[in-house]
């Protein structure tokens, strides 16, 4: 049984607010949009808005301005990489959810200054260029492309001095500019007034058997420290693979309590959890155990002091993670996810359908847009005044996959150094709101 068809009847298109049909090029959007966006990308349309590129989006008013249609579309996630280069109905790359691009590539591709950068270039490569965001997150090696990626000068700019400066006491910028702004959504999009309703019984249902899988007890891994103790690198990596194996144990104990447990083949399920176990653990850290991982680890890696051979031998990849992470972390702290929230993103971050080796993909898809809706639903419900909080959520699900792949090329003994100085600098920045 589909839990997911009732829903998407009564869904809302993110561009115009007429009735959506599905999910779209990586957003929820009606049959009238989705064409639209198909075409213009297709045929590299180049509009141009008579007013001030502020025009009202709705299901009237949506053909009088075809230039703040598509600025709308790409402000909204809707990813032009998912169109088939044949022109053929059907996406490629299909995506858990929507992507977000720089305000630069927005403009080139307004503009038409993108369209005549791909005009020597195949699309048989995905048509990945310096300026482009990925098509799904997912590379050919099942690891997530970034959807910015600072350049090495950045990394040489901040520096080593950088580094130690965020966990010596320096004030840490409430500014990261090389950093994606993923979570940026354009302050006049149009949004539809606020409306009171309740949550679908469906969804009620599904979500409280989602949270219900969850184990949202604390921790149990020792994490206090005697004042005036010196930790070893040694001693702090021994205490980050416990954490890890105390994590990555609860994620095997979720998958067998899912309410879709009975539905997937083991085979499957092993492949899923083997692709996203370390994406699954950095979600539960930044979300329900956030206060033991930014509390009682912080205390201990605080108590661990670095070499100056191991701050000089500290990677580019360790300063990307970190500078990403920071990130995260604030927009996490910002947004204050529920349980609800946070089981239903764990859920569609779990069931990607794009992971190499699946005997049934199709399932997954369909499983994956059944949890999209319910969060949906959730999160309108309960958050009526914030209608960008879903697609805020929804973007931190392929920064979180980056990340995680990110860290695979940290030295393992760079590990400690680079959770001293995340945590240092989170705790700070919480510390002065």
């Amino acid at each position: 049984m589909c839990c997911c068809s009732p829903r998407v009847d009564q869904r809302t298109c993110l561009i115009c607010g007429d009735r959506a049909t599905g999910l779209h090029y990586g957003i929820i959007s009606c049959e009238g949009c989705k064409g639209f966006f198909k075409r213009s990308i297709c045929n590299k349309r180049v509009y141009r808005c008579s007013r001030d590129k502020n025009c009202v989006m709705s299901r009237k008013q949506r053909n009088r301005c075809q230039y703040c249609r598509l600025l709308k579309c790409l402000q909204m996630g809707m990813n032009r990489k998912a169109i088939r280069e044949d022109g053929m109905p059907g996406g490629r790359n299909k995506s858990i959810g929507p992507v977000q691009i720089s305000e630069e590539e927005i403009e080139r591709i307004m503009s038409g200054q993108e369209f005549e950068g791909e005009a020597n270039m195949s699309w048989s490569n995905n048509g990945d260029s310096d300026h482009s965001s990925p098509g799904n997150g997912v590379s050919e090696s099942n690891q997530p492309s970034p959807v910015s990626t600072p350049s090495s000068r950045s990394v040489e700019l901040n520096g080593f001095a950088a580094l130690r400066d965020q966990y010596i006491g320096t004030p840490v910028s409430t500014h990261y500019q090389y950093l994606p702004h993923l979570f940026s959504y354009s302050a006049h999009s149009a949004l539809m007034p606020p409306q009171t309703r309740s949550l679908d019984p469906q969804s009620h249902s599904l979500i409280n058997q989602l949270v219900s899988a969850e184990d949202l007890e604390p921790l149990g891994t020792p994490m206090l420290i005697e004042d005036g103790y010196k930790v070893t690198q040694a001693e702090l990596f021994a205490l980050l693979c416990r954490l890890a194996d105390e994590l990555l144990f609860r994620q095997i104990a979720w998958i067998k309590k899912l309410p879709f447990f009975c539905e997937l083949s083991i085979k499957d399920y092993t492949c899923l959890l083997s692709s996203t176990w370390q994406e699954l653990i950095l979600l539960s850290s930044l979300t329900v155990y956030s206060k033991q991982i930014f509390g009682d680890l912080a205390d201990v890696t605080s108590k661990y002091s670095p070499s100056d051979d191991e701050l000089h031998r500290f990677s580019e990849e360790g300063m990307e993670v970190m500078e990403r992470l920071i990130y995260l972390f604030r927009k996490f702290n910002q947004l204050k996810v529920s349980n609800e929230e946070y089981a239903c993103m764990k859920a569609i971050n779990f069931l990607n359908q794009d992971i190499r080796g699946l005997t049934n993909a199709s399932q997954l898809e369909q499983l994956n847009k059944r949890y999209w809706y319910v969060c949906q639903d959730f999160t309108e419900y309960k958050y009526p005044h914030q209608p960008n909080r879903f697609p805020d959520l929804m973007m931190c699900l392929p920064e979180i996959r980056y990340i995680a792949g990110k860290m695979v090329n940290v030295p393992l003994e760079q590990l400690p150094l680079l959770f001293k100085a995340v945590l240092h600098s989170c705790k700070t920045s919480v510390s002065k709101e």
